[in-house]
């Protein structure tokens, strides 16, 4: 089978050598010529406007992770700043909650401190107006005991005298 092989082989050549693997001539140009124009016509049609579109798309992504991480740290500061001022807020809140438990306290010890003071006056006015009732209950007796006595005396002479 080798041999019908290089005898094709050698009665192509013999032929005259045309129609081979590598024949130069005018199709080999022209061949040249229709890539080229090809190649312009899908680097004009396909390819630029897909690159372009590619490099739009990249900008556009770009761009919008630029705004996105922007916004990002605005929003960040911004939180930071509410926590700050909410922070802030908390400890002012609980310094006006802190005076008015002490201005309460003081209120109620000053009602208190009016009140047992207040008390106490009328716990005085009250043992002074028991002593002066005392007083004229007692001026009373006397007076009673000194009538009763000489009641006594007189019936106790004028029972002597009689007798």
């Amino acid at each position: 089978m080798m041999h019908w092989t290089i005898l094709l082989a050698a009665e192509a050549a013999a032929e005259g050598g045309k129609g081979g693997l590598f024949d130069i001539d005018a199709t080999l140009p022209l061949m040249a010529i229709q890539f080229l124009v090809l190649v312009a016509l899908l680097n004009a049609l396909f390819y630029k406007p897909i690159g372009k579109a590619i490099d739009d798309r990249s900008n556009y992504i770009r761009t919008n992770q630029a705004d996105a991480q922007e916004r990002l740290s605005k929003a960040e500061n911004l939180a930071k700043q509410y926590e700050q001022e909410l922070a802030d807020t908390r400890r002012q809140s609980q310094a006006v909650i802190a005076q008015a438990e002490a201005d309460a306290q003081k209120i109620a010890a000053q009602k208190l401190a009016e009140a047992q003071q207040e008390a106490q006056t009328q716990r005085e006015q009250a043992q002074h107006e028991l002593d002066q009732q005392k007083q004229a209950a007692m001026q009373a007796l006397e007076q009673q005991v000194d009538a009763l006595s000489r009641q006594i005396l007189d019936k106790l002479l004028g029972a002597q005298s009689v007798g």
